[in-house]
């Protein structure tokens, strides 16, 4: 055991095996690839535990059959412990973000744009769909009035730059500084601008959210959060029906990053989303936010996301800079890392989840995890509360004696969101009866939850018992620990929330 992070990191081995269990949760976008059936029970069963759904496309009769699916596809290896893992449903706002219209008008066409060549930008719903090598519309009338002469304009994350030339009453004139081929749909940055006329919540997303409280989704990602009334009109939009869904802000502004205090507090979580931050602010300052928001999440106790352009590209195998950011976002304290067009229109849908869980889980075990835990628990006031001291008790007891778990029963979630904020190196098995409850956790690193189906005992005491050996089989199932292995158990003393407040250390019996 080392004293010193130097110590730790002269310790690695790459012969040593990684951890068994995959503590870190891994976010698919669905899309044409992979929202068949067949194809998201591979994913599912290579480690997909979020289903991300982008409502920048697609209709709501579209995304309504993607979550038919993607729920068929669970409730179908229910059965097998070994391969299920409950798989939370995410919809991502459009939020105020500027696109461009369709190439010739289809969503297939693409044209290329050559360096030097000119182009004029417009604003007009007339010309919607005429998007071609001299022309290109986009869906915000207000461009003209926020850009200066020699602005730069940039399309699909950065790929494509237009420098601005003249502008006039619904156009913009530009030269093309960096070209490449230009798809349909594709986002559009304004680096430096102060977009006026754009609200957090458009009348698109108000319906969007409507549709997702009425399907029944987990999670909201919420695009271009710039401020912590950005992140309440969201909540606002969602109504009273959707209050238990989480909000998950994705900052992707200069101003995101300058509030991102405040947009912490009023938040579920985070999602750092270096996309459009990397055009946002300059590319070079972009690893120095990103580990501000992980750093300042784990200190909140906060689920922190790392996406976009975690591995791009159409092999099933990353390149050396792909692997070392995913396996860097996972010991810098990502909670969730992301694949968006690799699973949603990517040739390798499966593989690329498969590649990502070996790399997560060498990277967690080169992870410092007794370090990390004493400096939380530094960070962290004295507390009057029985269910976080009874947490702190039992991560640092986990550290102790090597347990191969901490198994919780847990009515709410609180009890295992409480134990993952301490990172403990061991997977953390949360046993509950509550479906809601099954599937948000997957947004918290660490805790693999799990739906006990009985009826509760008439004696107390036996159901505490029903539920352990339980998560004691689920466990040994999945080969996180083995008969004799020592894991800790935390409970309730009785039936209800917020009662938790016993934590007991057990051998795994036979």
């Amino acid at each position: 055991m080392a004293d010193t992070f130097l110590e730790h990191l002269c310790l690695l081995d790459i012969d040593l095996e990684p951890i068994i269990a995959r503590n870190t949760n891994i976010i698919c976008t669905i899309g044409p690839a992979s929202r068949s059936i067949p194809k998201l029970q591979e994913m599912v069963k290579a480690g997909m535990n979020i289903a991300r759904l982008n409502f920048s496309h697609g209709s709501h009769e579209y995304h309504g059959e993607t979550i038919k699916n993607i729920r068929e596809a669970v409730d179908t290896i229910t059965s097998d412990p070994l391969y299920y893992r409950p798989v939370a449903i995410a919809l991502d706002t459009k939020g105020p973000e500027i696109r461009t219209g369709l190439v010739k008008g289809k969503v297939e066409e693409e044209v290329a744009l050559k360096k030097g060549g000119r182009v004029r930008v417009v604003t007009a719903e007339s010309e919607k769909d005429k998007t071609d090598g001299s022309v290109i519309w986009v869906d915000y009338p207000s461009l003209p009035k926020v850009l200066d002469k020699n602005s730069i304009i940039y399309i699909d994350d950065g790929l494509i730059g237009l420098k601005v030339q003249e502008i006039g009453d619904g156009w913009v004139d530009t030269v093309v500084e960096s070209g490449g081929v230009l798809c349909s749909r594709k986002g559009v940055n304004l680096p430096g601008c102060d977009l006026i006329n754009l609200k957090a919540v458009s009348e698109r997303d108000e319906a969007d959210l409507r549709f997702g409280v009425s399907q029944g989704i987990d999670i909201v990602f919420a695009s271009f959060i710039r401020s912590a009334k950005d992140v309440k009109d969201v909540r606002k939009a969602l109504g009273p029906y959707g209050q238990d869904i989480k909000v998950i802000s994705k900052v992707e502004s200069r101003q995101g990053v300058q509030n991102f205090e405040e947009i912490l507090v009023a938040s579920d979580g985070v999602m750092v989303a270096r996309g459009d931050l990397g055009i946002e602010i300059p590319a070079e300052k972009v690893f120095i936010a990103q580990k501000m928001m992980i750093g300042r999440c784990n200190s909140a106790g906060k689920p922190v996301i790392c996406a976009t352009q975690v591995k791009h590209g159409v092999t099933p195998r990353p390149t050396r800079a792909e692997g070392s950011d995913v396996a860097n976002a996972v010991l810098d304290g990502a909670d969730c890392v992301m694949l968006s067009g690799e699973t949603a229109k990517g040739q390798f849908p499966v593989e690329a989840v498969a590649m990502m869980h070996s790399i997560c889980r060498e990277a967690e075990a080169a992870i410092f995890h007794q370090q990390l835990f004493e400096e939380l628990r530094r960070l962290t006031p004295l507390s009057s509360d029985p269910t976080e001291v009874t947490a702190i008790g039992a991560v640092e007891s986990s550290f102790k004696c090597g347990a191969g778990a901490i198994i919780v029963l847990t009515t709410t979630g609180r009890s295992a969101h409480l134990l993952s904020r301490y990172r403990p190196r061991c997977p953390i098995i949360a046993v509950t009866r509550t479906p809601q409850v099954k599937a948000l956790r997957n947004r918290t690193r660490r805790v693999f939850p799990v739906l006990f189906h009985p009826l509760p005992a008439p004696v107390w005491a036996d159901d505490v018992d029903n539920r352990v050996n339980f998560g004691m089989e689920i466990g040994k199932a999945r080969g996180f620990f083995k008969v004799g292995d020592m894991v800790i158990v935390v409970t309730g003393w009785i039936p209800g929330s917020g009662h938790t407040n016993i934590m007991r250390s057990v051998n795994v019996p036979e």
